[in-house]
């Protein structure tokens, strides 16, 4: 089967979309995927690992607009143009398959005009993420626009519980949930840190306690905090300066996606705390809490969201108020504890290997794309 993925950021950054095209190429498909290159630092266009990357970027007249809101709409024609040349050309995809709202409108168009099948792929629940930072105006219209354009969908995939109940209360389509899990990397592995090293590696933003656990863990004893983030992150130079008011603090500059569990198996404890007060956080399951259950390593979750019910039921980490004190006790818990801490990575590590894998996510995937064929 031919397969056009239709992503609004640059494809090397998404390691989902990544993750499905290289499962699908892998399972005998044709895969290639339409970008949007907004910032167009390097070239990304070519075939990766089997998956063939096309990249657009901003043309001269989309960077007189303020903002990627008003670009929108040239993006979607630009995408959707090149996604008819390439049908037209030597491609003719049987389906495209979309990430996200801000792509789905390309993908309405092109199966009207193609007559394709069309799978919108919701990584986020788009209200909720942009309800806080855009204006009134803004949420009403993605919202409409959203319910207008399901219309159209054939299937539905998306992420977590919470999301799927979400897109089952405004639509009947066909739902399907692929987790953004990790491939198993074998059995249980002690740290190689001799302190007791707490990790992140990802985003800095306040609706993470941020810069908030820096001032918690920088008082804790016998503790280090490893953190790794990209510069892109609004937070990255007011972090990485507040980094080093602390000895026991290490900051550090983005790695390899392909490292990230390697660095975090050196670690003892993953943090990942997430403001509870905003929806998505509330509902959805962060990649972090993946990633410490395949490298055996409990983390640190808020009390009250859909992660912390998660840990909570599978006895993989600590589920604690979103709160200076809350994170303060379950640091100290676990470093004081390392037969504790060891039992609740192991107990990750299980439930990777039962249930939270990519193995099980991708056997998801594909059930959707043998429905396609079957039709």
């Amino acid at each position: 089967m031919k397969i056009l993925m239709v992503l609004s950021k640059e494809f090397i950054v998404d390691p989902r979309v990544y993750r499905e095209a290289k499962s699908l190429v892998a399972d005998g498909n044709q895969v290639t995927v339409i970008s949007w290159d907004r910032s167009h630092k390097n070239e990304h266009n070519g075939v990766i690992d089997g998956i063939n990357v096309i990249s657009l970027y901003n043309t001269k007249g989309m960077k007189l607009l303020p903002n990627d809101i008003l670009r929108n709409p040239f993006w979607w024609r630009a995408a959707y143009k090149k996604g008819v040349q390439l049908y037209k050309d030597d491609f003719q995809f049987e389906v495209v398959h979309c990430h996200d709202l801000d792509t789905l409108q390309t993908g309405v168009w092109l199966k009207k005009k193609l007559g394709v099948k069309l799978i919108y792929d919701a990584h986020e629940i788009f209200v909720y993420m942009i309800e806080r930072s855009a204006p009134k105006a803004v949420v009403r219209f993605a919202n409409r626009m959203e319910r207008r354009l399901l219309n159209e969908v054939d299937y539905v995939i998306t992420v977590d519980d919470g999301y799927a109940e979400y897109f089952r209360n405004i639509t009947s389509k066909p739902l399907t949930i692929v987790r953004n899990c990790k491939d198993l990397i074998g059995d249980y592995q002690p740290p190689s840190h001799q302190l007791f090293t707490l990790t992140y590696i990802g985003t800095l933003n306040h609706s993470r306690f941020f810069p908030e656990i820096l001032d918690v863990i920088g008082k804790i004893q016998n503790v280090q905090f490893i953190i790794i983030a990209k510069k892109e992150n609004i937070l990255y130079d007011e972090i990485k300066e507040l980094a080093q008011a602390y000895k026991n603090i290490k900051f550090f500059d983005p790695i390899p996606t392909s490292k990230v569990l390697s660095v975090t198996l050196e670690g003892h404890v993953v943090v990942c705390l997430f403001d509870p007060t905003k929806k998505l956080n509330r509902i959805g399951s962060p990649n972090k809490l993946f990633e410490a259950m395949v490298t055996g390593r409990p983390i640190i979750v808020t009390k009250g969201t859909h992660a912390g019910d998660i840990v909570e039921r599978e006895q993989c980490g600590v589920s604690v108020d979103y709160s200076m004190e809350g994170l303060e006790k379950a640091i100290v818990l676990l470093r004081d504890n390392p037969v504790l801490c060891e039992q609740l990575g192991r107990n990750g590590l299980k439930a990777a290997k039962s249930e939270f894998n990519w193995s099980k996510q991708e056997a998801q995937l594909f059930s959707v794309y043998q429905q396609i064929k079957a039709e």
